[in-house]
């Protein structure tokens, strides 16, 4: 049998055996798919066993989330609201709809004189922290008509996506001052992962 046969066999075989292997995989797999019912429950943050996955308008299609079977605890938060935490059980090759419903948090009081923070960051999926707590995308503090209300004083800002460093500032902002953040975070691992999980 000539070599170039036997190399095309072989070549063959791979992408076979590696796409039964993939096929297989996605058979174990579970999906998980998210319902809000406004804006609010749109751009909240999702959370799966501690880890910040993106926020909850966007994870379908190519970013649908598909577990392994067994139980997972899912987190949604959003600013101004209390959390919302379910334990889920995930089957093989099955979808569970949650139906998401954030209430508002009565104990946060927001300044009666702030200061505006815009950003400009790349990727603009990335979560945006405000003195440890989660406070929404990039994107909802993009463009035009857009920005973070902030009260005055010193900030700690952090902006994370998993698979990218970790971007972190610290800023001091006079009353009804403007103020605008550019980057583009750098590919690679998140060194620390609980400002991720919880609000502080």
């Amino acid at each position: 049998m000539p070599n170039k046969f036997k190399t095309l066999l072989v070549a063959l075989w791979i992408v076979l055996f590696l796409g039964d292997a993939s096929h297989a995989q996605n058979g174990v797999l579970g999906e998980v798919r998210f319902v809000g019912p406004s804006k609010v429950e749109k751009t909240s943050g999702v959370w799966i066993d501690g880890q910040y996955v993106g926020y909850l308008g966007e994870l379908k299609d190519d970013k649908k989330m598909l577990l392994l079977p067994g139980e997972h605890v899912i987190a949604v938060r959003q600013s101004g609201y209390m959390d919302f935490i379910r334990n889920v059980v995930v089957e093989p090759n099955k979808r569970l709809t949650l139906t998401v419903k954030m209430e508002r948090d009565l104990r946060v009081q927001f300044p009666n004189v702030t200061s505006e923070v815009k950003l400009q960051v790349t990727p603009d999926r990335a979560a945006v922290f405000l003195d440890g707590g989660f406070v929404g995308n990039v994107h909802e503090f993009t463009g035009v008509g857009r920005a973070m209300l902030v009260s005055p004083g010193k900030h700690r800002i952090k902006i994370a996506l998993p698979g990218y460093q970790t971007f972190e500032t610290e800023i001091t902002l006079l009353p009804k001052q403007k103020f605008k953040i550019e980057t583009e975070l750098a590919k690679g691992s998140i060194t620390q992962a609980d400002p991720l999980m919880r609000k502080e």
